[in-house]
């Protein structure tokens, strides 16, 4: 990955990052609850993180099989369990939410716990 993209990349995964902290804070009723929340269920009520994921891959315009090779270029080293049924374009859109998603959540949940305990 060339030096720009991985700024991109950066940037993405920094926008993504605080754009979902601020909105689990705010349906969640503060920090601690997001934290909880996001940690026992990244799904459930007040994160929905997938959603959230989707969401953020059509407005970036990552959904198709370009844009989910950008992601998974970008995180080539991280595991994952995707099932493989499908186009190639839904097997590769599938695992780059996935590797976003699973890393989109361990920065939040990195960010929370730091503002919980620094203010």
């Amino acid at each position: 990955m060339d030096l720009y993209q991985r700024q991109q990349f950066d940037m993405l995964l920094l926008t993504a990052a605080d754009r979902l902290a601020e909105r689990a804070v705010q349906r969640c009723g503060g920090h601690a609850e997001a934290l909880r929340r996001l940690r026992e269920n990244p799904d459930g009520e007040g994160v929905w993180l997938t959603d959230y994921v989707d969401a953020l891959f059509a407005e970036f315009c990552l959904d198709d099989a370009d844009g989910a090779a950008f992601v998974l270029r970008a995180l080539r080293t991280r595991k994952v369990a995707v099932s493989a049924e499908g186009t190639v374009t839904d097997v590769l859109v599938r695992l780059a939410k996935a590797a976003f998603a699973d890393l989109l959540a361990a920065k939040v949940i990195e960010a929370l716990d730091r503002a919980e305990r620094y203010g």
